[in-house]
């Protein structure tokens, strides 16, 4: 079956982090059943970079990296701070956290109920589009920590899918006083869990996870500590672009296929998909391993 070829959307994801008694854990959210987009899977807090992100004077209230420092590292030409904002726009709305520091350079506590009722009505505004980001920082004299958000990898979603999202993962540490929670619409639950545990947990078909989230997870599984991996994060000077294809798989539906995997260069052309192809979080979808 031949499809248009879709134009990815630009998108940001980030990988809260935190150490716990039973090692790193990393915070994740479950997409609505219905959603158009992996509905029941388990994600990381990101969406679509918004065209308020891309606002210039968002620079101004964001600390130690500059729009030029931004693209540079992604690799583009300009907008690239557009991506931290839209990473911590959709942490906000999504799961309630806010990565952002005070004047005195102190992280955001939420732990005063007043406060938190407060930012609480913040998020509804920030989601709802009645406030900008720049608006809350003003009106609470905050910075986004874009200089403690590290850029992690860079995904394609596969030529032939219906929906596709050219998506930078970042990663950084969970602010300690404030409690991630859904947010009950695009999300219905959420839990901190070991990547190992996640990915068992995927394999023993309890827990759906797409494809990039599988490889993040396994990546992340590598680092004993939230320290060793966002010190790793910091020191990455060139972040690679995975456009994975889709190829194939006689018993099985489909096979992902990264660059360098035999079978890549001769895999799925630009806008063809196997007939019956269901997307990941779709009834019947395949599972990845």
């Amino acid at each position: 079956m031949t499809v248009p070829e879709l134009t990815p959307r630009d998108a940001a994801t980030v990988m809260l982090v935190r150490d716990a008694d039973a090692g790193m854990e990393v915070f994740m959210l479950r997409r609505n059943l219905n959603s158009d987009f992996v509905g029941g899977a388990y994600v990381f807090p990101g969406g679509a970079v918004d065209e308020a992100d891309r606002h210039a004077d968002l620079e101004a209230v964001c600390a130690g990296r500059s729009d030029d420092q931004a693209s540079n590292l992604l690799g583009v030409d300009s907008g690239g701070l557009a991506f931290w904002v839209a990473a911590i726009r959709e942490c906000f709305e999504e799961a309630g956290v806010l990565l952002a520091t005070r004047e005195d350079g102190g992280v955001i506590s939420l732990a005063d109920p007043e406060v938190a009722e407060r930012f609480t009505l913040h998020r509804k505004a920030v989601d709802s589009g009645e406030l900008r980001l720049i608006e809350l920082c003003r009106r609470e004299r905050l910075t986004l920590a874009v200089d403690q958000i590290h850029y992690f990898s860079h995904w394609i979603t596969p030529l032939g899918a219906p929906r596709r999202y050219d998506t930078r993962f970042f990663v950084t540490a969970a602010p300690p006083e404030q409690i991630p929670l859904h947010d009950d619409r695009e999300t219905i639950a959420n839990l901190w869990v070991r990547p190992t545990e996640a990915l068992e947990r995927h394999h023993a078909g309890q827990f759906d996870l797409i494809f990039p989230t599988i490889k993040s997870l396994e990546t992340i599984d590598q680092f004993e500590s939230s320290a060793e991996l966002l010190a790793a994060a910091a020191a990455i000077e060139h972040v690679p672009t995975i456009l994975p294809r889709i190829s194939p798989d006689t018993g099985h539906g489909v096979r992902i296929l990264l660059p360098g995997d035999d079978g890549y260069d001769e895999a799925v052309e630009a806008g063809t998909v196997a007939e019956g192809f269901q997307w990941p979080g779709r009834p019947g979808g395949p599972r990845y391993t």
